[in-house]
Order: C-alpha cells, then sequence, then structure tokens
C-alpha cells in the first residue's frame, strides 16, 4: 500500500527586513512526525495560481497546517491590534483556500498551533489577538522572556474524543509556544481540550467519519520524549488512507 500523501503549506520571510529574496521555508519536526508515523509529507508553495495550487491540492490525502506567526486579525473581522505579533499574508492566502477546500471536500486536516487557529478562522472562528491582554488570569502559555521557549502545562481532554483516543489519556502535559488562542469557535466545532485558564487546547469537526482535529500545542516536537504524541499522527495519517 501507497503512503497517502500529505501537503504542508510553507511560510515566507516576506518580514525579514535583510533579505535580499523572498524564500519560502518548511519545518522539518512536521514532515519528519509524518514520515516516522508513515506518511508522506510534501511541502506546499505559496503564491501559486488557483489552478497550481488546485492541482496540488487534488492529489493530496491529507492536509496538515503548521505554527508560525500570527493570522492576520482582517480574516475575522478584526483590526490590528498593537499587542497583534508578526503577520505573513502570503502564508495566510495559501492556507484559507486549501483549508476551505478540504473542508468541504472532507479531506482530513490536522491543525498544529498556528495551524488550529487557521483552522478556526477558515472555518468562520475568531482569535485572541494576545492571551496576556484579551484573557483574564491566563496561566503561562509562552516563556516568560516571550522567547521561543517552551511554557509547559496541563491540558484536560474530553473522554470519548478523537483527541483522548489517539494518546490515551485525558490528563496530558504538553508544550506550550503562543500568544493568540481561539475565541468564538463555530458551532459544526467541538472543543475538545482546555488549559486550566479555559484557553482552548484542541477542536475536532461534528462529524465522528471525517478527520478534522487543531491542537494548540506542538506534538511533532514531543515524538522522541513523549510515545503518545505519535498516537496523533498514527490517528492521521489512517484517516489519510
Amino acid at each position: 500500500m501507497s503512503r497517502p500523501l500529505i501537503g504542508i503549506p510553507m511560510y515566507s520571510n516576506i518580514n525579514d527586513p535583510q533579505r535580499r529574496r523572498l524564500n519560502y521555508s518548511g519545518t522539518s519536526t512536521y514532515s519528519r512526525a509524518l514520515d516516522l508515523n508513515g506518511g508522506l509529507p510534501v511541502f506546499i508553495p505559496l503564491e501559486l495560481d488557483e489552478q497550481s495550487l488546485r492541482e496540488i491540492y487534488t492529489k493530496l490525502d491529507g492536509l496538515l497546517l503548521s505554527g508560525g506567526v500570527d493570522v492576520h486579525p482582517q480574516h475575522y473581522g478584526e483590526e490590528v491590534e498593537s499587542f497583534c505579533g508578526e503577520i505573513d499574508p502570503l502564508r495566510d492566502a495559501t492556507e484559507l483556500t486549501v483549508t476551505r477546500w478540504a473542508l468541504a471536500d472532507k479531506k482530513p486536516v490536522l491543525a498544529i498551533c498556528r495551524g488550529v487557529q487557521m483552522l478556526n478562522v477558515a472555518s468562520g472562528g475568531s482569535l485572541h489577538q494576545d492571551i496576556e491582554s484579551q484573557h483574564p488570569d491566563p496561566i503561562a502559555h509562552r516563556s516568560v522572556s516571550h522567547l521561543e521557549t517552551e511554557a509547559p502545562h496541563t491540558i484536560a481532554i474530553a473522554p470519548g474524543s478523537r483527541l483522548a483516543h489517539a494518546v490515551g489519556t485525558t490528563t496530558w502535559v504538553t508544550n506550550s509556544y503562543h500568544h493568540q488562542a481561539l475565541k468564538h469557535v463555530p458551532d459544526y466545532m467541538h472543543i475538545t481540550a482546555r488549559a486550566s485558564d479555559q484557553i482552548v487546547e484542541a477542536v475536532e469537526g461534528d462529524d465522528p467519519s471525517v478527520y478534522v482535529l487543531g491542537v494548540q500545542f506542538h506534538p511533532e516536537m514531543m515524538v522522541d520524549d513523549d510515545a503518545r504524541a505519535h498516537g496523533i499522527f498514527r490517528d492521521f495519517i489512517g484517516a489519510c488512507q
């Protein structure tokens, strides 16, 4: 049996003031986690015309939305606040398009960190542009220095959920690297995990026959230290076959 082809949209260096040319990049932890668990990863370039993007998309068995910078608030009807972070409009455009195609076509989607935020926005939801500024009494979801270092915390996972089945537990200590979070979640998405401050840590689609899972943490960075993280990728790749 051939391995399922999983598309991962890339990101750009459009905000780098020192760049000599526009580059697209992909992060190896995602492709490695897919490869380790039976998936065949492929990175999707940005700025393709719709026909070219559609031709790539139709060949995919599943879509993985990875972590990264902030989703532009214009996509959920808000202005950019001072506490909003870096935005990659090229990535936003590609991810919104392929995510909406995948949801319409019932193609499996796994969304991680920024990815779950994009999934929520593409579904008609909204975001807290900054947890510390907009959510009451938050716990630490990123390091105090606001650098790319881990702020681990416990999440409570709904019993019987896809996530609980995949990782085999309803209480899990996960990593945390984000400053934005889901605010309004559409009715056809179910919240299936939260942190102790009630920040949403996972959502799933309302149709159990269609694989849609978004997590606010980074399981691809946990696969070498916690075998349960592999369960998320195995479950996703199984749905793509």
